[in-house]
């Protein structure tokens, strides 16, 4: 038996791909689904899949290889719905809209990409992106080329003239132009039509609408409604036909009431959800992707004199503080949440402050671990395969130190990790 340790130095793909099957020692376990940590475990590993699960230490066969794990705790990868990762804000955001080339969106991409990796998300999706970088991204990710999660994007979301996602708000007159379905901007539902279809073309795999007003463009509401429910209804139809699901992110009430009712697999944020539309997001079982990280980084950043433009920083300052209170209602109703930080806005890698945020409003360290595992795997139709430490599932696996049901703060330094049987983060 041998037993090998992996570094990874810059911006190599992976480990060289370990001959035959891998065991991996692990000194401890969590089974998600029970919500309770194990004693110690083996998972043999080949074909990017986990092939065994043995209580106890066992040892491997001669000549295979092992890494060991004793030390730490070994759980499934990690699931992020909802991020940015090719962008991240910083004061200067407004302004790299105009001095950004689509070659500089792609290459910060693949750094934020394998800062999410190395925190533990083995999993995302990417809800908005300019130059369709995220489809490049994902697509370079999966031939191996670069180090990253596995992504599903929505690529460009879809806004109407003047809504959240517009991508020439506040441009000058003679810069501004006419964008229409292929730049993401939606006006009635052949539009919407359109839209979706060429989102279907450039290679996406959801949709994503701007149901509402937001806190980060430039212009005056964060929660009025964008869309009429007959435009959001001809979305979500024309994405089914292309079995692609439709994100919906909205902050106000009637711009949820009328995305629940069209259909939309998610909300995203959620922030004035009152109680009618709690009980409407359980009636259609609406999935609830609440983002509480991002919402405190908006508050807190709102404070910071020039962070934002005045116009933002006003809709930051109020609406940011609300999510977490909104999240703490939703879940103690019972509206089904999946695990979302909308990284990008927050910074990458500290995708894991949602937990904690979550803990705080009153969920369980084991639901939390939860909507990041078999949660987002059910939001993604994806239980056969991701979400679990199971003998047939792709061999997501990360290790902490220490026990994230007891304290998910642990969750904050993630020293192993491995994706589809690749080891890209180890001790």
């Amino acid at each position: 038996m041998k037993t090998i340790a992996v570094v990874l130095i810059g911006l190599m793909a992976a480990s060289p791909a370990l001959a035959g099957e891998v065991w991996l020692r692990c000194g401890a376990l969590v089974d998600v689904d029970a919500g309770t940590t194990l004693g110690a475990h083996t998972l043999v590993v080949a074909d990017g899949r986990i092939q065994a699960i043995h209580a106890g230490l066992a040892d491997a066969p001669g000549g295979a290889d092992a890494l060991d794990l004793t030390e730490l705790t070994c759980l499934p990868g990690l699931m992020d719905m909802h991020t940015h990762v090719t962008s991240q804000s910083s004061p200067d955001s407004y302004i790299r809209r105009f001095t950004n080339n689509e070659a500089d969106v792609a290459l910060r991409g693949a750094h934020f990409a394998q800062v999410t990796l190395e925190a533990g998300f083995t999993t995302i999706r990417d809800l908005g992106d300019s130059f369709n970088a995220s489809i490049a991204l994902r697509n370079a990710i999966e031939q191996g080329i670069l180090p990253g999660p596995r992504i599903l994007t929505a690529a460009k979301s879809l806004a109407t003239t003047g809504g959240h996602a517009d991508p020439t708000n506040a441009f000058r007159r003679d810069l501004m132009g006419d964008p229409g379905p292929r730049e993401g901007v939606v006006n009635g539902e052949r539009d919407g039509r359109q839209a979706v279809r060429q989102r279907y073309k450039d290679g996406a795999d959801l949709i994503k609408i701007t149901a509402t007003g937001g806190v980060l463009s430039v212009a005056r509401s964060g929660q009025n409604p964008q869309f009429t429910e007959a435009e959001i209804a001809e979305i979500v139809r024309i994405a089914a036909d292309y079995e692609m699901h439709v994100a919906a992110h909205a902050h106000g009430a009637e711009g949820m009431r009328r995305a629940i009712r069209a259909g939309v697999h998610s909300i995203e944020h959620g922030t004035y959800m009152d109680d009618d539309i709690i009980a409407l997001m359980i009636e259609h079982g609406t999935w609830y992707v609440p983002t509480i990280s991002a919402g405190r980084f908006v508050a807190d950043m709102a404070a910071v004199e020039g962070y934002f433009p005045p116009i933002v920083a006003a809709k930051a300052a109020e609406i940011g503080p609300l999510i977490q209170d909104t999240f703490a209602r939703a879940h103690a109703a019972g509206v089904r949440v999946a695990f979302g930080t909308d990284c990008g806005v927050c910074p990458h890698g500290d995708n894991a402050l949602e937990f904690q945020y979550m803990v705080e409003a009153g969920m369980s360290p084991a639901d939390a671990l939860r909507s990041a595992t078999v949660n987002a795997a059910e939001l993604l139709g994806r239980t056969e395969d991701l979400g679990r430490l199971r003998a047939g599932f792709l061999a997501d696996v990360i290790a902490v130190d220490g026990d994230p049901i007891a304290d998910v703060a642990v969750l904050m330094d993630v020293p192993f990790v491995m994706r589809e049987g690749r080891v890209y983060h180890s001790p």
